[in-house]
């Protein structure tokens, strides 16, 4: 690439850290914990009932599954979440959230989508935020597909 061109994915990439380097900033600062467990606590609450299978949970989050088994078991000592086995496959463990968990998602959501609408989204019309939106959304496809 020649200098003059605009590297998007290494802007992409610096504006993505930048934004979650803001926003866990922000949620220090309220006395809130880090962003990770804001996108578990979403990553379950947004399942229409409040509870995904732990793999399920790694492949929505895009997570290594051991990252997510210690992430699990913070927020589970928190009172966030609770894990349940399943009566069918005992290896498998389904994760939900509690109302505890749902709370505080709330309150940590009032902070990152301020950021995100400060910081980001502002910097977009709807229009472009359209076309943006599809283009990641495309390259994110492209992606999973090279993993089915």
């Amino acid at each position: 690439m020649s200098s003059g061109e605009p590297d998007l994915w290494f802007s992409y990439v610096r504006s993505h850290r930048l934004m979650i380097r803001e926003i866990e900033q922000r949620l220090s600062q309220a006395g809130l914990p880090p962003y990770a467990w804001y996108d578990t606590l979403w990553g379950l609450e947004s399942h229409p009932q409040g509870s995904r299978r732990m793999h399920e949970l790694a492949d929505v989050l895009v997570i290594e599954r051991y990252n997510l088994t210690r992430l699990v078991d913070r927020l589970e000592k928190e009172g966030l979440v609770s894990r349940i086995r399943s009566a069918e496959d005992g290896r498998a463990a389904f994760v939900s959230i509690t109302v505890k968990g749902k709370d505080l998602r709330k309150r940590m959501w009032a902070i990152y989508q301020a950021t995100v609408a400060e910081l980001f989204l502002r910097q977009f019309t709807p229009d472009q935020q359209a076309v943006f939106a599809t283009a990641l959304d495309n390259a994110s496809e492209a992606a999973r597909r090279l993993h089915e």
